[in-house]
């Protein structure tokens, strides 16, 4: 006899009406954090229907089930009643727990040092790496701090306007001075020491720079002289291939010296990247250049030959060029091995990734600049044995076919670079690993690894911790039998709500504290990961 169903809250009974009386209770208490409660009654509208059900599964059929009733005990079933805390509405903006800095109260709230040192001090753990720990007020503390200095929000609106439109007028001045001062310097000289900008040109790929600048530009100078005395085509093309490179490369000295420059708030992650920016102008700059005015005197050659003058001289200069440009071209050769070697890289791969932007232009300039001298010697030479000058114009068509092939390399690697591109396979596989070897971490998701220049490396990941391990680290640092005895005290919800609350907000500082060592231990084991994004799943 399973025939007779009955349901209670979310509970589904099937009883035999002809063995078991059954007595159901359903009741839910809602407890608030005061320690009230509140009897909501029964879950169903419909609890008089079901009683007057039971009822008569208690006491009907008496006719045929008496004897079976008296023999079978009552077993009434109990339901536990349900304490629920009641949800807290925090509304929109629930700014009251919120810690701020006393850089933020003073500059946001415009009030002084003095005005802090009667609110309450917060010690917390400090994203920096530099310290451990630094104090932090109450945002609530420090918004009626500020009314009660400046009066009502009007005035202290007031105030921040006052404020602003004096900064503006500092910067304002400041750049004035600034210009006031280069002017000064200009007049009576620079006493200053060697500043750590200008140390960069006298070592590593400043050096390199700074070398090729000057022996492009003796290169530029006797070329055009060696061009105005044979008009030679290809002497042209040599001529304007050393006056580009020159350029060029000033540029790439413009962009070292601004990579130098220091992180602001406008560009936090400093100015790494002026460097590829500057070779990229640079490659652009020796398309145009180098390679379109060689094209062009070329085919006007081709279109307009005309017979060339003795090239003795060009051949001279020529000789003289190879031997400078192959100076400086081992010179950046020599820069890479060693850069490449540091970085556990081949001569190859550390140029195909633009490792070194500037030593890499400088590199290709010169390469480029001893086999066009090549080429426009031998061009000039079957010009002299032939007589012919279509030779010296299909010589300048080389040059710049060259020059552009040059240019073509530099603009594709210092695209990529700007662009963001992810490292190698290999060293995002150890990183991985690195963190799913500690014990914390359960897993490891979407995973970005992006070079940003330089040998800077970003790091982000979504890691999904685990929470027992997290808890028990925290465990570690407490005195279990007080702890025990903290529990043991808890009697009414008040004291749970107040417990839970307590350590709860210390195990999510404790989850803060292992992500801060995970940052620290992937940028002590890989010194190129300079930003590391942790990102609790």
């Amino acid at each position: 006899g399973w025939k007779v169903s009955m349901k209670s809250g979310s509970l589904s009974y099937i009883l035999p009406y002809n063995r078991l009386p059954v007595q159901l209770v359903s009741q839910v208490r809602v407890y608030t954090s005061n320690g009230q409660k509140k009897d909501l009654g029964s879950e169903d509208t419909n609890g008089s229907a079901r009683g007057e059900t039971l009822q008569k599964v208690e006491t009907g059929q008496d006719t045929t089930s008496a004897g079976q009733k008296q023999s079978s005990p009552k077993q009434p079933i109990q339901v536990k009643v349900k304490a629920v805390l009641k949800k807290r509405e925090y509304g929109p903006k629930y700014t009251q727990n919120n810690f701020i800095t006393g850089v933020r109260a003073i500059n946001e709230f415009c009030l002084k040092s003095s005005d802090l040192d009667q609110l309450r001090k917060i010690k917390r753990r400090s994203p920096h790496d530099d310290t451990e720990t630094f104090t932090v007020y109450l945002r609530s503390d420090v918004e009626a701090k500020s009314l009660e200095v400046w009066g009502s929000p009007e005035a202290l609106a007031r105030e921040r306007k006052r404020r602003k439109e004096a900064e503006i007028k500092y910067r304002e001045n400041l750049f004035r001075n600034q210009r006031l001062l280069w002017e000064y310097k200009e007049f009576f000289g620079n006493t200053k020491p060697r500043s750590s900008t200008a140390a960069m040109f006298f070592k590593g790929p400043g050096k390199v720079v700074m070398v090729a600048i000057c022996i492009n530009g003796l290169n530029f100078f006797f070329k055009l002289l060696a061009w105005v005395y044979t008009g030679s085509a290809s002497m042209f093309s040599e001529a304007i291939h050393s006056l580009a490179d020159t350029c060029n490369q000033a540029l790439l000295a413009l962009g070292i010296s601004q990579s130098a420059r220091t992180p602001d708030p406008s560009h936090p992650y400093g100015f790494t990247n002026m460097r590829y920016i500057a070779s990229l102008i640079s490659g652009v700059g020796i398309f145009m250049m180098g390679a379109g005015l060689s094209w062009y005197h070329g085919i006007m050659g081709l279109l307009h030959p005309h017979p060339v003058e003795s090239l003795l001289w060009a051949y001279c200069i020529l000789a003289g060029s190879l031997v400078s440009e192959g100076a400086t071209l081992l010179v950046a050769i020599n820069e890479i091995r060693r850069s490449a070697r540091a970085k556990g890289l081949s001569f190859y791969q550390y140029v195909v990734q633009s490792r070194d932007p500037s030593t890499n232009v400088v590199l290709l300039e010169d390469a480029a600049a001893v086999l066009s001298v090549a080429v426009a010697a031998t061009c000039m030479g079957l010009t002299s044995l032939t007589g012919n000058p279509y030779y010296d114009s299909v010589g300048s068509l080389g040059v710049g076919t060259l020059l552009g092939t040059v240019s073509a390399f530099l603009i594709y690697t210092n695209t990529e670079a700007l662009l963001g591109r992810s490292i190698e396979p290999e060293q995002v596989q150890r990183l991985t690993e690195l963190l799913e070897s500690d014990p914390v971490v359960r897993a490891i998701h979407d995973v970005k690894a992006t070079d940003m220049g330089m040998s800077k490396v970003r790091f982000k990941a979504e890691v999904d911790f685990d929470g027992r391990v997290v808890t028990r680290s925290y465990l570690e640092k407490q005195d279990i039998e007080q702890l025990l005895q903290e529990i043991q005290q808890v009697k009414t919800l008040e004291e749970l709500e107040a417990f839970m609350l307590k350590h709860g907000e210390n195990i999510v500082d404790t989850l803060g504290a292992e992500v801060d060592r995970l940052e620290k231990d992937l940028k002590q084991r890989n010194p190129d990961v300079r930003h590391v994004d942790l990102e609790i799943l």
